[in-house]
C-alpha cells in the first residue's frame, strides 16, 4: 500500500499512515462528543450552526465530521501536502469545507469570526507558542471557546519521545535529544519531522490565557460535563472535581493536558 503524502511521518512503509488515520477519526470524534456536550453544558449552546476553525487540521479529518453536522468549517495547515488531500476529500464527500495553507501564527481569518477554535496536540511543536495563543484568541467571537490539547509537563508517561520519565527531563537534556531527533535519531521521537520542543502544565495554560481573559476549564471539567464512563469512574471524577490535592494528582497521572477557555461575552 502506498503512503498518501505529506503525513508527518519519516518512515517509509505504508501501516502507519493507515493507522495514523484510523486513530485520527476516532479521536476526533471522541473529541467532537466532549466539546459539543461541554459547549451545550458551560455556554449554552445546543447543536446552532457554528463557524468553526479547525488549526492544524492535517488532512481534515476533523473537519469533515464538524461540517457533516451542518458547521460551517474552516481549516488550516502548514503542509500543502495534506491541505491538497483534505480539499480532495471534502470534495469526494459533498462537503464545503474552506482550507487553507497557513502557519498557526498568522491564521488566514478575520478577527472575531469564530465560534470555535479546535486545536489538538499542535502548540507543543511550535516554537513561538504564545504567538499561537493570542492568534487563536484574536479569531474568536466574544463567547466563543477555544478547546487545546497538548503534551503534559507534570506526567512521566508521553508518546512523543521513546524515552522513559522524557516529561521530567530538564530543558538543557530535551534540547540535546530533540536536536538528536532531528539528526541522526529520529527514532526516538518516534520519525516525527517535528518533535515536540514545548511542555506544558494545565496551571501555566489557563494562567496565560487568564491574561488574554479567558476562563478556563480543565479536562475533568469537561468529563463532567460530558457524563462520560461508568458509575464507577463517574464517582472518581466527582472526587477529582471536589478535591484539589486530587485534582492535582490526576493530572500528573494524565499524558496530555486538555483545556477549553470561553472568550468572555461583552
Amino acid at each position: 500500500m502506498s503512503a498518501e503524502p505529506g503525513w508527518r511521518s519519516r518512515r517509509d512503509d505504508g501501516a502507519p499512515y493507515l493507522f495514523e488515520e484510523r486513530g485520527a477519526r476516532e479521536a476526533a470524534q471522541q473529541r467532537l462528543a466532549v466539546i459539543a456536550a461541554t459547549l451545550a453544558r458551560k455556554t449554552g449552546r445546543h447543536g446552532a450552526p457554528m463557524q468553526v476553525a479547525d488549526v492544524g487540521c492535517g488532512a481534515g479529518v476533523q473537519c469533515r465530521l464538524w461540517a457533516a453536522r451542518g458547521h460551517q468549517v474552516y481549516g488550516a495547515d502548514i503542509n500543502k501536502a495534506l491541505i491538497a488531500l483534505a480539499r480532495k476529500r471534502a470534495r469526494e464527500a459533498g462537503l464545503e469545507i474552506s482550507y487553507e495553507v497557513a502557519s498557526a501564527t498568522a491564521l488566514p481569518w478575520p478577527d472575531r469570526s469564530m465560534d470555535l477554535c479546535i486545536v489538538p496536540e499542535l502548540i507543543e511543536h511550535v516554537a513561538d507558542w504564545r504567538g499561537c495563543l493570542a492568534e487563536f484568541v484574536r479569531i474568536l467571537k466574544p463567547g466563543g471557546a477555544l478547546y487545546l490539547s497538548t503534551s503534559n509537563m507534570l506526567c512521566p508517561v508521553q508518546d512523543e519521545f521513546d524515552l522513559p520519565l522524557y516529561s521530567w527531563y530538564p530543558g538543557f537534556v530535551k534540547r540535546h535529544y530533540e536536536d538528536l531527533a532531528c539528526t541522526s535519531r529520529p527514532d526516538l521521537a518516534c520519525y516525527a519531522l517535528q518533535p515536540a520542543i514545548n511542555w506544558f502544565t494545565w496551571y501555566g495554560l489557563r494562567n496565560h490565557l487568564a491574561r488574554h481573559g479567558l476562563r478556563s476549564i480543565d479536562r475533568f471539567d469537561m468529563l463532567e460535563a460530558s457524563a462520560q464512563g461508568s458509575p464507577a469512574a463517574r464517582a472518581a471524577l466527582r472526587l477529582v472535581l471536589a478535591l484539589p490535592p486530587l485534582r492535582f494528582c490526576a493530572h500528573v497521572a494524565t499524558p496530555s493536558t486538555t483545556l477549553m477557555a470561553i472568550k468572555p461575552a461583552p
